[in-house]
This record gives C-alpha cells, sequence and structure tokens, in this order.
C-alpha cells in the first residue's frame, strides 16, 4: 500500500478542510518538535485560543480540584442533566488542558443538557499513562460520590485512549452508559499496510508525528507494564459499555476506532464505528469553518444523546 500524495488529498479535502489546516499549521515554527516541551505546549494552547468561540449563554462552568485533580464542571443553565459526560482533551498525552478544549465542552453541554466534566490529567513526560488513567479514575469517583447518576466516557484523539482505559478499567459498572471516542489512538501503532501506512504524510498529523508522541508517552512510563499503555495491549473485550467510536478518514491513527469497534463486538459487545469522510485529525476544533466539521460534531452530540437515552445503536443511528 503506497501512501496518498498530496495530489490525493487534495482531491479528498474540501476548501473549507483545507482552510483550518494551514490555519493550524500556521501557528507552528518548522523546529517546533525540536524546542522544549515548556514552549510546544505554549504554542499548541495559542493555537486552540486562536479557534476558541464563545461560550454558549446556557451553560455555566466551575473550576474545582476535587480528589487532587482539577477539573472544570459545566453545568446547563436550563436543563436537569440527565447523566454526567466525562471528557479526557486531547493533545498527544503531552498537551493541553482545560482551557484547550473549554469550547468544545461548553458547546457539548450546551447540546446535551448533561453536565460535562473536563479533566486536567497529568502530562508526559513528566508523568506516565498510568498517572493520566488515575487521574481519570480519580474525577469519576468524585463524581460517582457526588451525584447518584450515570456517566457517559467521552474523548478525542488521546482523551479517547483515556476514555476508553477507564471503560475498560470499569468493566461491568452499571453506571457508565457507554463512551464516545473521536478519532482515537489507542494502541495500534505498528500495524503494518493500515492507516499509519496510507496516511503517512497526511495533513496536520504524520505517522512520525503520531510515533514521536508515542514515544515520550514511552519513555514517560518505561517502568511500566506494557498493559497500561493501551487498550489494544489487552486481550479482554467483554463487558464493555456500548461504543461509538469515530475516525477521521485522512488520519495515520484512522483504523484504530474500526478495529477497537470490531474487537468489541467480536466479544459480543454493542459497537458502532463511523468513518468521518474527507477531515483529517482534531476536526472538532474546525467545526465552525467547515460544514464536514460541523457536521462530524453534531454527530458527536447524537451519539452521546443516543448513550445517554438508552437507545440502541445501530449501523445507520448517526447517519444523515
Amino acid at each position: 500500500m503506497r501512501p496518498l500524495s498530496d495530489e490525493d488529498y487534495r482531491r479528498i479535502i474540501d476548501d473549507e478542510t483545507w482552510a483550518f489546516i494551514h490555519k493550524t499549521n500556521s501557528f507552528y515554527p518548522p523546529d517546533t518538535f525540536a524546542r522544549p516541551m515548556a514552549e510546544r505546549r505554549a504554542i499548541y494552547d495559542r493555537m486552540c485560543a486562536d479557534f476558541a468561540a464563545p461560550r454558549p449563554d446556557d451553560v455555566t462552568s466551575q473550576d474545582l480540584v476535587e480528589n487532587g485533580v482539577p477539573l472544570r464542571l459545566y453545568t446547563h443553565v436550563k436543563r436537569k442533566p440527565a447523566a454526567s459526560i466525562l471528557y479526557g482533551h486531547g493533545g498527544s498525552l503531552v498537551l493541553g488542558g482545560l482551557q484547550s478544549h473549554d469550547d468544545i465542552c461548553a458547546e457539548i453541554c450546551s447540546a446535551t443538557g448533561y453536565d460535562v466534566i473536563a479533566v486536567d490529567y497529568r502530562l508526559a513526560p513528566e508523568f506516565s499513562l498510568a498517572d493520566a488513567l488515575g487521574d481519570m479514575q480519580s474525577a469519576l469517583e468524585w463524581a460517582r460520590d457526588r451525584q447518584d447518576g450515570s456517566f457517559i466516557l467521552v474523548g478525542d484523539s488521546a482523551g479517547g485512549l483515556l476514555a476508553a482505559g477507564l471503560a475498560h478499567a470499569n468493566r461491568g459498572a452499571t453506571d457508565i452508559l457507554g463512551q464516545v471516542l473521536i478519532y482515537p489512538g489507542l494502541g495500534r501503532l505498528q500495524e503494518a499496510g493500515g492507516s499509519m501506512e496510507r496516511h503517512a504524510f497526511a495533513p496536520l498529523f504524520t505517522s512520525s508525528e503520531a510515533k514521536s508522541y508515542i514515544e515520550t508517552l514511552r519513555n514517560a512510563q518505561c517502568a511500566e507494564p506494557r498493559g497500561h499503555l493501551a487498550p489494544f495491549e489487552e486481550m479482554d473485550f467483554e463487558d464493555l459499555p456500548p461504543t461509538v467510536a469515530i475516525s477521521a478518514e485522512c488520519d495515520p491513527l484512522a483504523d484504530d476506532a474500526r478495529h477497537y469497534v470490531e474487537r468489541i463486538a467480536a466479544a459480543g459487545g454493542v459497537a458502532l464505528w463511523m468513518e468521518e469522510k474527507g477531515l483529517v485529525h482534531a476536526h472538532l476544533r474546525a467545526r465552525h469553518m467547515s460544514k464536514r466539521a460541523g457536521a462530524a460534531f453534531n454527530r458527536v452530540v447524537r451519539a452521546i444523546g443516543l448513550i445517554g437515552s438508552g437507545t440502541a445503536l445501530h449501523a445507520d443511528s448517526l447517519v444523515d
């Protein structure tokens, strides 16, 4: 399988999405990956701030530190929540925080009426994946103590890995209604012939960039068992909650969501995979400048609503 070329991507990706790609890339100097981590984080934060949308009028938020973990709780001012969302932000486990995905979390709260609990988990290389998962678990335990309710695990990119890790750690828990994973990276980086090869030079996020982040993570947790690294390094896919996993077509991580859904289904679980055609990694941030990305965001909201309402998932659940 040959990697797609620039010409291929020009055919697949529309002008609005290209505008998003070019705007995002404009924030990154050519030597970004050679810079100290603090500078890389500052570049990412500036980029996120430039894309940030105004807060919806029907959402309020409160910053908290619970069980030692910084959280941001989003609440709808008019609707009583039927469930709470625990959200893990993207950023390859080394970037981002409460502010980088603030507008995304606020809009999910506005659209669903559910409380959203954003988790400021610890980042690599200073901390390990086990630390980040521990922070997500601590946030879930706080939410369980806060109210008798139900939870939906949601995350984009690296946050999708954390949401899935939390689902595996809490398999069989009756208060977890399901999980929605948005272009997640789940640990299939070395598979030959798949999306890592086909989209090796994808716009915005390449295979080499994905591998550099996973190496940062591996180096940060070298003393830990490999089983902590990703759901795909486990063998047990039984007793997981209903799952929606969404891929971006032009993304080296695209296969992860599909294969994850296949393994859950093979174990007798309920899982639905969807591929967002013509979109790239991190397209949630393009939802206000790309019709395709806006429609994809609406499908994320719909997936959360279906899981929250207990509606059965089927092949056309998210199709317009």
